[in-house]
């Protein structure tokens, strides 16, 4: 049987198709001003990797902020449940899953089957996404993944009380002007952002098996942060983490068609 996940997020669209478990196609585009033309998209692109045509999928769901966007007969899944599941899928001992995109970050605790035990969510605030980060570059004036190196260059502790972007990226200024070193303001920088979700898991409850998905899950420095401040060896990280919603949905896509069969 063959089920897909679209997952329609305030930056990229990502579609994953699933064949009897395993993933034969994946596609992922700028979600940009038009959410129908991404969702689209990134549906065609994983459709001509797996070699299938529409008609072939049994069952489709979506997920993401844009998920009312298109009229969806088949199912729209929640971003936790979905992000659950996708984490479930590639890494089924895990029970804590944290998910940093780049408009919000969410913890979840979930049960052996990936389903969603206990969750919270940083919705109202940019400081526990990635859209931080990109902005604290920008002031900084280097590349995401420069700045996620830097922090290994820093054995400084230098707090940022902001708790807000705008008054972050002041103080960030701020700290440039005084002369503080780059390293050392990354460290910070991402300190701050870590705290902010390290405090969603914390609610939810910390396991020794952590998975982190989302794309920012690609930051080196955001994962060290992480782990030394939860004092965890690893943090398990699909390879391609940003996928780990739309995935999650096309599980959850191809348990109802199961259901719908028997």
């Amino acid at each position: 049987m063959i089920s897909a996940g679209i997952d329609c997020g305030a930056k990229n669209t990502k579609t994953v198709i699933l064949r009897d478990g395993h993933i034969i196609g994946k596609g992922m585009l700028l979600t940009r001003f038009d959410q129908k033309k991404a969702i689209r998209a990134s549906w065609e692109a994983a459709l001509k990797e797996a070699d299938i045509l529409e008609g072939d999928v049994a069952r489709t769901c979506i997920t993401g902020s844009g998920k009312v966007s298109i009229n969806n007969k088949e199912g729209i899944v929640s971003d936790t449940k979905a992000m659950a599941k996708g984490a479930n899928f590639f890494f089924p001992n895990a029970r804590t899953v944290a998910d940093v995109g780049a408009e919000e970050g969410r913890a979840v605790k979930i049960d052996d089957r990936g389903n969603v035990v206990d969750f919270a969510i940083n919705e109202k605030c940019a400081a526990g996404a990635g859209a931080f980060l990109e902005v604290m570059a920008r002031a900084l004036e280097v590349s995401l993944e420069e700045m996620g190196r830097m922090y290994l260059q820093s054995k400084k502790e230098i707090a940022m009380n902001a708790q807000c972007v705008v008054f972050a990226e002041s103080e960030v200024v701020g700290l440039i002007h005084a002369k503080t070193q780059k390293p050392d303001i990354s460290k910070a920088i991402h300190d701050a952002m870590a705290g902010h979700i390290i405090s969603l898991i914390r609610r939810v409850g910390v396991n020794e098996d952590v998975v982190l998905v989302g794309g920012v899950s690609r930051n080196s420095g955001f994962v060290e942060s992480m782990k030394r401040h939860l004092t965890l060896d690893k943090i398990y990280i699909p390879d391609e983490p940003e996928y780990g919603a739309a995935l999650g949905a096309a599980v959850v896509a191809a348990e109802e068609a199961r259901k719908d069969f028997l």
